[in-house]
Formats: C-alpha cells, sequence, structure tokens
C-alpha cells in the first residue's frame, strides 16, 4: 500500500527537513546566546563606567568641599589678622591719646607752679614795698 507522503525518499527529505530545521534553530539559539552575551557584557561595561564616573564626580565634589574649607580657613584668619592689626593700631592710638593727656597734665602743673611762686613774688614784692614804707 503505497500512502502519498509515505514512500521512503519521502520520509528521507522529511527527515533531512526536520535536522535542517533543528540545525537552523540551534544556530539561532547560539547566536541569541551571543548577543545575549554581547548584550550583558555591555550593560556591566555601562554599570562600570557609570560607578567610576560617581566616583569620580565625588571626588571632584570632595575637592570642591576641601578647597571651600581651605578658602574659609584663609578668610577666617585674614579676618584675625586684620583685627590683631586693628587692635595694635587701637593700641597705639589710645597710647599717644594719654601721652598727650599726661604732657598736658604736667605743662598745666608748670603753670600753675608758675602761677604760685609769681603770685608767692608778689606778695613777697608788696610785702618789701611795705616793710620799706614803714622803716622811711
Amino acid at each position: 500500500m503505497n500512502i502519498p507522503g509515505h514512500s521512503r525518499g519521502h520520509q528521507i527529505s522529511k527527515r533531512k527537513r526536520r535536522e535542517e530545521k533543528r540545525r537552523e534553530e540551534k544556530k539561532e539559539r547560539e547566536e541569541d546566546g551571543r548577543e545575549e552575551k554581547r548584550r550583558e557584557e555591555k550593560r556591566r561595561e555601562e554599570k562600570i563606567e557609570s560607578e567610576e564616573r560617581e566616583r569620580e564626580e565625588k571626588r571632584r565634589e570632595e575637592k570642591r568641599r576641601e578647597e571651600k574649607r581651605r578658602e574659609e580657613k584663609r578668610r577666617e584668619e585674614k579676618r584675625r589678622e586684620e583685627k590683631r592689626r586693628e587692635e595694635k593700631r587701637e593700641e597705639k592710638r589710645r597710647e599717644r591719646r594719654e601721652r598727650r593727656e599726661e604732657k598736658k597734665r604736667r605743662e598745666e602743673k608748670r603753670r600753675e607752679e608758675k602761677r604760685r611762686e609769681e603770685k608767692s613774688e608778689g606778695e613777697k614784692e608788696k610785702r618789701n614795698r611795705r616793710e620799706e614804707k614803714e622803716k622811711s
């Protein structure tokens, strides 16, 4: 009995087609696997690059913060130095003022002493004149 599609030749060609189909599917699976590996490798590299960029950004940020701290320290030191200089200037002004005041006090004292002496001299002269008058 000859059933169409069941001849020996037909079975061989069916088997060849199935084997060819399996080979094609196997090739596709292998290609898909290779493609998936490439995508995975690409994702891994991108992740590594991203992490590296993050680390670099953190380093730059830390550097900026450090520079800010140093700048603030410099400004603070400048302010302290300026304050010290101002205090020294103020101290010198105060000392000069005190010296001037002391000089004025001494001068005033000297004038006062001179006035007393002159007054005393005047009194002596008056007394002498009076005594001269009384004698004569």
